[in-house]
């Protein structure tokens, strides 16, 4: 019997309309856009605007492109996955919510938070119910309203953050294509570099919380950006020994999109050239659980069946991990 593997066989993503410039921050904190750019990479970013709009509206337009794309009526997918850090609420889940609006009435659906390495923890567990032969059809989203969350009056963080959701279809192969390994780790001591100080169980939300402007994402970026260029190139070049690859092997580097100079140290250290690294932090910044299926999307044309793909995310946590797959399909057809 052949050994059955998940394989991604469809991408689709999704960002609002709305793009917020660099230019733009110029005008509301102390910066401007030769500044961002140098230090971070990031030219522009998209963010969702509306009444009662959440991160559901993001992934829910991913999933439904998905579904139209690869042809597969809702009802026969087994489970919605939803990596997110910004749930439009703590509950129901935003995976319930998203299943319901586009109808997988046969799904079970969760949330999985790992701030931005979510997604990759999203897309290994889900491989194991595909590898187990327990479902044949799985939805993973990582999608985030980051504006939500974001303090645009505090210049460190503002400049960094966007809105934007990605969506994968995985179901199983014999092929010998799909995930092949997967390394995650994390490190809770590093959670007072990276995190949102107000509206959880510990802190809830107050008129003090509020008023003290606690329910933002705060960041001690010297401390995050050592520990990422650190995490995020040992374990990509850790999984390529591991699976014995080369950098000739590997075809694409698909990256976190954090910041541009946490990604050239990951591509360093894998021995990999900046022709194999998928890009797009100029115009979308960091959509958190977004980046990476963000980044296939847009590439999706340029993948063949059979490309060696490293995957790799780093966040708050601190997690950080990478997974290696092989192309399903031939995306170019």
């Amino acid at each position: 019997m052949k050994k059955i593997t998940a394989a991604i066989t469809g991408i689709h993503a999704y960002v609002p309309d709305y793009i917020l410039t660099n230019k733009e921050l110029e005008k509301t904190v102390d910066t401007n856009d030769e500044w961002i750019t140098s230090r971070t990479g990031i030219k522009e970013r998209r963010i969702l605007k509306g009444q009662g709009k959440g991160a559901s509206v993001l992934g829910i337009n991913a999933v439904n492109g998905l579904l139209n794309k690869t042809n597969i009526n809702a009802v026969d997918i087994d489970l919605i996955i939803c990596a997110t850090a910004t749930p439009d609420m703590l509950f129901p889940s935003t995976a319930c919510i998203i299943a319901d609006k586009v109808g997988a009435s046969n799904a079970f659906a969760y949330d999985l938070m790992a701030a931005c390495s979510g997604f990759l923890f999203a897309l290994s567990t889900a491989s194991k119910f595909i590898e187990t032969g327990t479902y044949k059809k799985i939805i993973v989203v990582g999608a985030d309203k980051m504006s939500s969350i974001v303090d645009y009056t505090d210049r460190a963080t503002c400049i960094i953050f966007g809105d934007g959701a990605g969506a994968v279809m995985l179901e199983p192969s014999t092929e010998g294509n799909g995930i092949q390994d997967s390394i995650l780790k994390s490190d809770g001591s590093g959670s007072e570099f990276l995190h949102m100080k107000a509206g959880g169980s510990a802190l809830p939300a107050s008129h003090e919380t509020i008023e003290a402007r606690k329910h933002f994402v705060f960041q001690e970026g010297q401390s995050v950006f050592k520990a990422a260029v650190t995490s995020m190139a040992d374990v990509s070049e850790e999984i390529m020994k591991r699976n014995n690859l080369t950098s000739n092997d590997v075809a694409w580097l698909v990256p976190h999109q954090a910041n541009q100079r946490i990604i050239d140290a990951t591509a360093r250290r894998m021995g990999v050239g900046n022709e194999k690294v998928m890009l797009n932090i100029e115009r979308y910044g960091n959509t958190t659980n977004g980046t990476i299926p963000l980044c296939l999307w847009e590439w999706e044309n340029k993948l063949k069946k059979g490309d060696n793909l490293i995957l790799a995310a780093f966040g708050g946590g601190f997690t950080w991990g990478s997974i290696y797959l092989k192309w399903a399909y031939d995306s170019n057809k």
